[in-house]
């Protein structure tokens, strides 16, 4: 498998707005967010699939460490979740915080990207780690 760009992360060659790390998984704000607070859950190791993942109970536990979290300092009406390794041949778990009305039918993964600034990423990814 080749090297992922979430290795760079990892090892601290590319930056992100880090929201959590562990010794095994790391948790950042995505470049391409579909919502205010959509966060990328990546393990530190590299797994093609989620399902790969050899510790896929602790991963989900930082999963759900992050959406409490969210749901105490961004306030959605609900979060939904996406695993993905095909944009990006690391296993990741997409945390989509949801701002519209749980009733109103909704896409699982908006196509609409928001734009932030530094900044706001900054102040986000603060937002969100103040809540763990």
């Amino acid at each position: 498998m080749q090297r992922s760009l979430f290795m760079d992360i990892v090892e601290g060659r590319l930056s992100s707005y880090k929201v959590y790390e562990d010794d095994l998984f790391l948790a950042f704000l995505d470049i391409f967010p579909r919502s205010k607070g959509h966060t990328l859950v990546i393990p530190k190791k590299q797994y093609l699939w989620v399902y790969d993942v050899p510790q896929a109970g602790k991963y989900w536990e930082v999963v759900t460490k992050i959406s409490k979290a969210m749901q105490k300092t961004l306030k959605p009406t609900w979060i939904n979740y996406s695993t993905s390794g095909l944009e990006v041949n690391h296993a990741h778990i997409h945390i989509l915080p949801r701002y519209t009305p749980i009733d109103k039918p909704a896409p699982i993964f908006p196509k609409e990207v928001l734009k932030f600034s530094g900044e706001q990423y900054q102040e986000i990814a603060l937002q969100i780690t103040y809540g763990l």
